[in-house]
């Protein structure tokens, strides 16, 4: 079967990758990287390197390299995960109902690969849904404004 290329308004090919792809990508992650971006799992908060980081760039899948969110739209949301106000493009970014944990949530991965990238919450404070990410399902490229497309 031949899987038609679906592309993002920003040009990345966001065709669904097959399972034995998403594999074979995940082959040396550490036991909590899988529980974390191919299991929906819970990072503890404040524990990684992404939270701090104030470099000009973009954050990427973990998995499979699609840009996700742009280091402009990373503010500090005192969770202790990285937080973002805005996708890369909204396109990369699927969200799905989690009704786990006896709540109602918004649930985000990656569009292409399918990997947890956290939740998305609205604080009454705030003007726009922000999404709260482990760092496990993230790279930060730094000092660019595009990463390269098919993973």
């Amino acid at each position: 079967m031949h899987v038609r290329m679906t592309t993002s308004r920003s040009g990345f090919d966001v065709t669904p990758l097959p399972a034995d792809r998403v594999t074979a990508l995940a082959t040396d992650f550490s036991p909590d990287e899988r529980q974390v971006i191919l299991h929906q799992g819970t990072e503890r908060t404040f524990c990684g390197l992404l939270l701090d980081n104030k470099q000009p760039g973009v954050y990427v899948c973990r998995l499979c390299g699609l840009p996700l969110f742009k280091s402009d739209a990373k503010f500090e949301s005192g969770t202790g995960w990285p937080s973002f106000f805005q996708a890369f493009d909204p396109d990369h970014v699927a969200e799905l109902t989690d009704m786990s944990h006896g709540m109602m949530r918004v649930e985000i991965r990656c569009k292409r690969c399918d990997a947890h990238l956290g939740h998305v919450v609205q604080r009454r404070s705030a003007a726009h849904p922000q999404a709260l990410l482990p760092e496990l399902g993230l790279d930060a490229v730094r000092g660019r404004r595009s990463a390269a497309g098919a993973a």
